[in-house]
């Protein structure tokens, strides 16, 4: 077929149009592919709404939960403590000398100053006896002196001279009193003696241990506590001790002194009570349990299987206006049989979910069953 004149050799106006009608024709059917598949996309979301809307919504998990409340939590820390003395001393011999006397019997009961042993004295009472009538002549030297001085016929410096002789001798008497007094062996305060462990004639020197004293109308209680109370520990907590000696009977004492320093290994710190003992049943040495009270520690409590541990830390799920779940982290304290101490991260009064937290979720409201 021949172009026509003014046409691209090889093309006919039949071919042009016949193009333009295809193009026409398929531009058609894709817009109406495309409403087809909106039309069908908003029936599906339709349908969907429809069967929700006839449809009943899942009701909200039912759990059941308890009140955080304050509650009276007695500060109590049983521990494992040792009975002391309140004074307690080996009494010994300051000089090596034999034993001359002994004037103190086993389990004795004595004051302070009371003459216990004597040791040979012979020989301290002759030094004291030189020395003192060394200083009673130059006494007297200086006395004289002195009045010699006035009239020009001493002169100062032989006087100073005299004067300072006068002083050693006064200064050798105290020496030769202090050995004499060496030999003098007293109770240094009252308490109860110990077992006798000499013989007259015996020879004793600082080593040897003549017997012991104690003081026990008082009983120092050393026990370890646990760091977690050192915030709460103070003088005057009570404690109660008892003795496997005395197992129908409660020692009452009081805390003196709280040590400065945890030990890093055990975590714990040394308390020290004392404890009367005006019928001396308690004995240095003993082997106590100690039960450290505080009666008027108040605190926040939940029951125990609210806590939700996850890791190394500590939640609770609790449930807020119109039911909606919190989910809330809290530091714990002490502990007893069911309950728990909240430290921080809970208000009195709030409810917390004690069973069913593993339907729980929060943002998500639940049904409340039972309050606890």
């Amino acid at each position: 077929m021949e172009s026509e004149p003014g046409l691209v050799p090889g093309f006919s106006i039949e071919g042009i149009i016949g193009n333009v009608l295809t193009r026409e024709i398929n531009h058609v059917g894709a817009r109406k592919l495309v409403i087809a598949v909106w039309s069908i996309a908003l029936l599906t979301l339709a349908t969907a709404w429809a069967q929700a809307q006839g449809r009943p919504q899942a009701p909200a998990p039912g759990v059941i939960v308890s009140e955080a409340r304050i509650e009276p939590f007695p500060l109590s820390s049983e521990a494992l403590g040792n009975a002391r003395a309140n004074e307690a001393v080996d009494i010994r011999s300051e000089i090596t000398a034999a034993v001359t006397g002994i004037y103190f019997e086993e389990g004795q009961r004595v004051e302070k100053g009371t003459v216990l042993l004597m040791l040979e004295n012979s020989e301290p009472l002759a030094d004291l006896a030189a020395a003192k009538a060394a200083l009673v002549d130059s006494e007297s030297q200086f006395r004289r002196s002195s009045e010699l001085f006035k009239t020009q016929v001493v002169s100062e410096s032989q006087l100073e001279q005299l004067e300072a002789k006068r002083d050693a001798d006064e200064a050798a008497v105290n020496a030769a009193q202090a050995r004499l007094n060496q030999t003098v062996i007293r109770a240094p305060f009252a308490g109860q003696l110990g077992l006798r462990r000499i013989s007259l004639g015996s020879i004793v020197d600082p080593s040897t241990v003549i017997t012991t004293l104690d003081d026990t109308s008082q009983i120092k209680l050393d026990f370890n506590v646990p760091e977690v109370f050192l915030s709460r520990l103070e003088r005057g907590l009570s404690v109660t001790a008892r003795s496997a000696a005395w197992p129908d009977q409660a020692f009452s004492g009081q805390v003196t002194s709280i040590d400065t320093r945890v030990d890093p290994v055990s975590r714990t710190l040394i308390v020290r009570a004392l404890i009367p003992n005006d019928h001396a049943r308690l004995r240095p040495g003993m082997f106590l349990t100690v039960s450290l009270l505080k009666e008027d520690v108040q605190a926040l409590m939940i029951p125990e299987q609210a806590i939700v541990p996850e890791r190394s830390k500590q939640y609770v799920y609790v449930v807020g206006d119109q039911g909606i779940v919190q989910r809330r982290e809290v530091r714990t304290g002490r502990r007893r049989p069911g309950q728990v101490e909240i430290l921080e991260g809970l208000s009195p009064g709030e409810s917390v979910i004690v069973e069913g937290t593993q339907k729980a979720r929060p943002g998500q409201p639940v049904t409340i069953r039972e309050q606890q």
